[in-house]
């Protein structure tokens, strides 16, 4: 059984929402996942935002737990990780480099398959080489520079906004947003560890 953590900052918004949406598209899809969520910066215990626990409420789907801080055991014990954005994905990293192989941002694993993903690891490619070559008092060619300007402006945004703090129509809007993704995140999920 695959078992998915789904991370954010508090864990009291984006993330809880998202593991609560992701447990019951997966029983509708009867697919057999275990989900959790934690939170990058987060204190265990923190009851769900009112606004989440609204959204969540208006969709008929039950409210998760408290919030998780998130810990090397979460990390040990998730199969998959998927973020709600590239700087919590790096957070993770910098903690925990051992979880690069199973760490994505949601809309970054969503995406997998899809072409706009060659274009990722192009872009990634170059940065690589041109940090490489800054430290080696080198730069990228004019060529290689156009290229990579072409690739960012291509690149989608893999990033969920934050509703916290925000009015319940952004909690809303968010959710709508999570779903969408969690619709297609599940069909790439079939209920087998994805461990490498």
């Amino acid at each position: 059984m695959n078992r998915v953590l789904i991370v954010c900052t508090g864990n009291t918004c984006r993330s809880p929402m998202a593991e609560v949406m992701l447990k019951d598209l997966a029983a509708r899809g009867g697919k057999p996942l275990e989900v959790r969520s934690a939170g990058v910066s987060a204190v265990n215990g923190q009851p769900i935002s009112p606004h989440a626990a609204a959204t969540l409420r208006k969709r008929s789907l039950e409210l998760p737990g408290t919030s998780t801080a998130l810990s090397g055991d979460e990390v040990a014990w998730a199969h998959l990780i998927l973020t709600m954005t590239a700087g919590h994905k790096r957070a993770i990293l910098q903690r925990y480099p051992e979880a690069v192989a199973k760490t994505f941002t949601m809309k970054e694993y969503a995406l997998r398959g899809d072409p706009v993903m060659d274009d990722v690891a192009e872009a990634e490619r170059l940065y690589s080489e041109w940090q490489v070559r800054q430290a080696l008092g080198q730069n990228l060619t004019a060529e290689e520079h156009a290229r990579l300007f072409e690739l960012q402006r291509r690149i989608p945004d893999f990033d969920i906004a934050d509703p916290f703090g925000g009015s319940l129509s952004m909690y809303e809007r968010c959710a709508d947003e999570l779903e969408d993704i969690l619709l297609t995140l599940v069909d790439k999920l079939d209920g087998k560890s994805t461990e490498q």
